[in-house]
């Protein structure tokens, strides 16, 4: 059994101190856990391929910013497989090209064991290492559409990567209508400190809020070109995204808005 309070913390870029992997079932989910009670990522064991958490839902706000028939012929890359639950939704439901990096080894063998990872073919790529080491390799430059990042210690203090400097590297991974989604969850002025850094690399007009999940969880979207759809286009698309995928964006645009960064280092 696992405590209702659902946070996430993934990942750990020391490899001698990478945690034991393990998981428990309750009430029909299952949850991935890496050496304490923190959840890692979880999946509903009746609707293996569906995103079971609120937080890892708004992970795909990317898509109100690209028609949904373009989809398919986009590129994903997770740095952080977690339980797996965005890669196999962009994999299986969305039938895009997908690649993902994972610092942890166990981490891929439970996905595949106990989380009905889909074994690697043409549109499934897993890379086993660091991401602060991957977004630097040029075969990803101007090649990612939706790029996922949610990468947590076990402690889940602040986000392990978080510097500027990562966050630049991360848009040279973009095309030019891709877009950044982070996981945010953390104590004291991480928070903060993190939009500071992405909006460093990224500019302030180019990033997009959600509110806090009632776990805690903020998800901030960055565009590498920075865009500001009207209402109504917006709610197309989120009806649209409801209709094909079943994903509450409807909802979403309750409580989606631009991010006003102040004293930002805006180019």
């Amino acid at each position: 059994m696992v405590s209702p309070v659902v946070k996430s913390a993934r990942g750990s870029r020391a490899a001698a101190a990478l945690p034991e992997v393990h998981f428990s079932d309750f009430d029909g989910v299952r949850c991935l856990h890496l050496g304490t009670e923190w959840v890692q990522g979880a999946m509903r064991m009746a609707d293996p391929f569906a995103l079971e958490l609120e937080y890892v839902q708004r992970m795909m706000a990317w898509l109100l910013f690209v028609e949904p028939e373009s989809v398919s012929s986009r590129h994903a890359l997770q740095l952080g497989l977690g339980a797996g639950a965005l890669t196999k939704f962009c994999h299986k439901r969305l039938r895009m090209r997908t690649s993902v990096v994972e610092i942890n080894p166990q981490v891929l063998h439970a996905c595949r064991g106990w989380f009905k990872l889909p074994p690697e073919d043409e549109r499934l790529q897993i890379v086993i290492g660091d991401a602060a080491r991957e977004v630097r390799d040029a075969r990803w430059f101007g090649q990612i559409d939706a790029l996922q990042v949610d990468l947590y210690d076990h402690e889940a203090a602040a986000p392990v990567l978080d510097a500027p400097e990562f966050y630049a590297d991360c848009r040279a991974l973009l095309t030019d209508e891709g877009c950044m989604t982070v996981n945010l969850f953390g104590r004291d002025a991480s928070f903060e400190r993190s939009v500071q850094s992405i909006a460093a690399a990224f500019g302030a007009d180019a990033l997009w809020t959600f509110k806090p999940t009632r776990e805690g969880n903020t998800i901030v979207l960055a565009q590498r070109t920075p865009q500001r759809p009207g209402r109504e286009l917006l709610e197309r698309r989120a009806q649209a995204i409801h209709t094909r995928w079943d994903l509450p964006a409807p909802k979403w645009l309750r409580v989606f808005r631009p991010l006003s960064v102040r004293g930002s280092d805006e180019d």
